[in-house]
């Protein structure tokens, strides 16, 4: 990944967690719905077809994702 794509895919993901936080700060979706959000977003990098590469990289955005439901960045749990 260029140094370009890495700090895009760095600030997306920052405002996509922003997001999320705000949306559950302001009650437009529950803890369960930014969870299942979350994990809808890594079922699908999970399931990808493609070369070993290919889904190898996307084995790892889903690991990515997963760490952050784990760690509770994406929602101020209680």
């Amino acid at each position: 990944m260029s140094r370009s794509n890495h700090r895009a895919g760095l600030a997306a993901l920052s405002i996509c967690e922003a997001l999320l936080l705000a949306m559950n700060d302001h009650g437009l979706l529950p803890e369960t719905e930014i969870v299942g959000v979350l994990r809808d977003a890594a079922a699908s990098h999970e399931n990808v077809a493609g070369t070993e590469a290919e889904t190898a990289v996307h084995r790892e955005v889903a690991d990515m994702i997963n760490t952050i439901i784990a760690g509770g960045n994406s929602v101020r749990r209680t």
